[in-house]
């Protein structure tokens, strides 16, 4: 089992964007923003059969805003590769997620039809939580992000079911929060973890922290390819 019951709380407040057909897979999109927007461009690139789960972050004190409230997945003291890390909160975040997966492996979605994904911290979430989860997933998608806990790897993917698993990775060239060159340090420490074939990584000229056509495009196209009808 990968996870328990304790996010279940998450996945009643997520916003689902349901199919309009039989469900037979799903991607989990996480930001680590109010997730409207995102659910909004989840749906312009839906598929029938696929259901989309965006799952709202919880709000904690963040240090790098200030230790104001903000929605996070967990706390960021920096974004830069040496930056101290949350690491008892990254992991926290990537058990409540594997949970979601539990869940809906037991409603009919085998984890092998669930594809996860996000922007910036929730991309980064997203990286980490597949590489530690013991069940194969889909594929990930990571939207301007990072590996946390990098320094763990390889070894903390070493239970990990996902050696083979498909990434594609965006990433802004013009990123100001997170440069396009953390992006490819990213990338290529995820040819040490996977199969460097399986990784795709894309960038997108003049692009800031944000997203464009082109990149929902290509995500569009990966789900397509990674979440066939059957």
């Amino acid at each position: 089992m990968c996870g328990n019951n304790m996010s279940l709380p998450l996945l009643a407040e997520a916003v689902t964007v349901s199919g309009t057909e039989k469900e037979t897979a799903a991607v989990r999109d996480h930001t680590n923003t109010i997730l409207h927007g995102w659910a909004d461009a989840m749906t312009a690139i839906q598929l029938p059969h696929v259901k989309y789960i965006c799952p709202h972050a919880p709000r904690i004190p963040v240090t790098l805003n200030m230790k104001m409230t903000m929605p996070s997945w967990f706390d960021l003291m920096g974004l830069s590769p040496d930056s101290p890390e949350d690491e008892a909160g990254i992991k926290r975040a990537a058990e409540n997620i594997k949970a979601i997966i539990d869940h809906e492996a037991k409603n009919g979605i085998p984890a092998n039809r669930v594809l996860l994904g996000g922007f910036s911290q929730g991309g980064a979430l997203s990286l980490y939580t597949a590489l530690t989860c013991q069940q194969q997933l889909a594929g990930v998608v990571a939207l301007s992000c990072w590996l946390p806990l990098h320094k763990s790897f390889p070894q903390a993917a070493s239970a990990s079911g996902n050696r083979d698993m498909p990434i594609l990775q965006c990433h802004g060239e013009m990123d100001p929060m997170i440069p396009v060159q953390f992006g490819a340090m990213t990338s290529e420490k995820l040819k040490v973890i996977v199969n460097p074939q399986k990784i795709t990584f894309r960038t997108y000229p003049g692009l800031m922290h944000s997203s464009c056509p082109q990149e929902m495009a290509a995500v569009k196209e990966f789900i397509e390819k990674q979440l066939p009808r059957i």
